[in-house]
């Protein structure tokens, strides 16, 4: 259910668009149902919120508005509503607790399916949460009632058992029911209310406790979103550590649910990986380095650098303080220096660029030399334009590429040159504006800083 409106948020983002460890709330709940291979999901939604869920979602799921906010009742009434007639038995889920385990899910529908309940919940016990509703249980355990926080009258901070949020129903008996539950006096009509009427009713409520209380955690506001963050940053990082991953000092790393990483890799500390970033086994990462969105093969080395949706192949070192922007691919082997940016870009294998450059929109052979200070001028003012390198060239100190431009394999620019010509294979251009010398001197390569 995401169609509450999520006042307190005080935010012109809808409630279940806000992200945790990178992922919308309202994906949580949809991946975990498809985790279990449930038949269809229906999402219930406001006016405002479908559109935006839909376009998150696409058709990983079925949308049904609710075209006013008359509270979970309603909500529930329209969603039961759009479920094809042979469906005996359906599990009812918000949209803000993305901490709410498959084990748990699977734990509440074996119990309400064995026990043949019209309604199971799912709850924890022994918590201080004051506003989810308390369960009421008779002498014999029985769930008899379910007190919203807002009607108790007792202390809020006694610890006691609550409601998760998390129910299953026997799908008939719910239609049934919501047909004839009354609106509270402020007009809504609240799911909550079912426990009470089948109580009395003689209808079988039986309540799941949960084994990680805090799974139940869910999301209101500003403060509430930074707590279920932090459970579930701690989550993903153990689940890392005992997966072979080393994280150094995981106070300081921050790291997205989809993020996955090799064994024998090391997280230094202060990096953050965000998005959907892939790291091999073998590397280190960080310290104080960001990468989001972006694909690292095994052995390599990122130190104090950014990279957003770049990708390494084996062996590659990255750093101290450059910056991998989109479209940067570098094969196997290569060596980016200090304060070097690389911008939809494909470098080959073993190229060395040690110092200070800006490589962008450019196609560099393996083998090749950057020397520090080099420019490629992509940019005219008005339209971008590659530059060429072939393999084995060598780009002098300084040297500015006037794009659009080639650099034959073997070729060389000497220190500070203004290339705005093509240079043949295995030729030398100096000077500004370039000339092509007729013969290349030899090049001692022991020396990669030119």
């Amino acid at each position: 259910m995401a169609a509450g409106e999520g006042r307190r948020m005080v935010s012109k983002i809808p409630k279940p668009l806000h992200k945790v460890c990178g992922k919308e709330l309202i994906r949580y709940p949809v991946e975990l149902l498809q985790a279990m291979g449930v038949g269809r999901i229906v999402i219930v939604a406001s006016p405002t919120t479908a559109p935006m869920i839909g376009e998150l979602l696409g058709d990983d799921a079925d949308y049904v508005i609710q075209p006013e906010p008359l509270g979970t009742g309603d909500a529930a009434a329209w969603g039961v509503g759009a479920l094809p007639p042979d469906v005996m038995n359906l599990v009812l889920l918000g949209s803000d607790s993305p901490l709410i385990r498959l084990e748990s899910v699977r734990q509440l529908i074996d119990s309400h399916e064995s026990l043949g309940n019209q309604m199971t919940l799912l709850t924890a016990a022994d918590m201080m949460a004051p506003d989810l509703g308390r369960i009421v249980r008779n002498e014999t355990g029985q769930v008899m009632d379910l007190i919203e926080a807002t009607d108790w009258k007792g202390d809020q901070y006694d610890p006691t058992e609550v409601n998760a949020g998390v129910y299953c129903f026997e799908r008939q008996w719910l239609a049934r029911c919501l047909e004839g539950l009354q609106p509270t006096t402020n007009g809504e009509k609240y799911l909550t209310s079912l426990v009470s009427l089948a109580a009395s009713e003689g209808h079988r409520v039986d309540g799941v406790a949960s084994e990680m209380p805090e799974e139940i955690f869910g999301v209101n506001d500003r403060v509430q979103l930074a707590q279920v963050e932090a459970v579930m940053q701690w989550q993903v990082i153990e689940r890392l550590m005992r997966s072979g991953v080393t994280v150094q000092d995981p106070a300081s790393v921050y790291i997205d649910a989809d993020v996955a990483i090799g064994q024998d890799t090391v997280i230094r500390p202060n990096t953050t990986l965000l998005g959907r970033t892939r790291i091999g086994e073998d590397c280190e990462i960080g310290p104080n380095s960001i990468i989001q969105d972006s694909t690292i093969a095994s052995g390599c080395r990122v130190t104090a650098s950014m990279l957003e949706e770049a990708t390494l192949e084996d062996g590659v070192d990255v750093g101290p303080f450059s910056h991998l922007r989109p479209g940067a691919y570098l094969e196997s082997g290569v060596h980016i220096g200090n304060y070097v940016e690389v911008k939809e870009s494909r470098l080959g294998q073993g190229v060395l660029a040690g110092h200070f450059s800006y490589l962008g929109d450019a196609s560099i052979g393996a083998g090749t030399n950057i020397g520090a200070g080099t420019i490629t001028c992509n940019f005219d003012g008005k339209d971008k334009h590659r530059t060429e390198i072939g393999h084995g060239a060598f780009i002098g100190c300084d040297t500015l590429l006037v794009a659009p431009v080639s650099v034959g394999s073997g070729a060389a620019t000497g220190a500070g040159a203004v290339v705005n010509r093509d240079v043949p294979d295995d030729l030398l251009a100096v000077g500004v504006p370039a000339r092509i010398m007729t013969r290349k001197p030899q090049i001692d390569r022991t020396d990669s800083t030119e």
